[in-house]
């Protein structure tokens, strides 16, 4: 199981990595392990502002579907269009081309956000 170690882990099984005031979020390999082959994702709209733990859009699966949440506050500026025709990018690079969504104008509040040795022990 790929964990990277400068990313931030929520224990619903989203990403983020944070830089220069830009969040970007999507699952966790475990997760898209978990859900099986991705066949379709649905965003929240460009410009929608977010708060902890609001759903930024939804994963369907082969075995299940499953909300996305965002792990901190802001706007989203941008969403991953090439998984519109190619979801099954969440299964083969979750961590690069399977990112799902930018937040911008964040409070960078780590204080919900695991490190990822502390990911390590809550998926083990």
């Amino acid at each position: 199981m790929n964990i990277p170690d400068k990313l931030f882990y929520t224990k619903d099984h989203e990403w983020v990595n944070i830089d220069n005031g830009i969040a970007t979020i999507g699952i966790t390999d475990y997760a898209q392990d978990e859900l099986g082959d991705v066949i379709f994702v649905e965003f929240i709209e460009i410009g929608s502002i977010c708060n902890v733990s609001d759903t930024i859009g939804t994963i369907e699966a082969v075995k299940t579907v499953a909300d996305i949440f965002t792990p901190l506050k802001g706007t989203v500026s941008k969403i991953n269009r090439d998984l519109d025709n190619n979801p099954d990018l969440i299964n083969r690079d979750p961590y690069d081309a399977g990112w799902i969504i930018k937040l911008d104008s964040i409070s960078i509040d780590k204080s919900n956000l695991l490190s990822a040795n502390d990911y390590r022990r809550f998926v083990q």
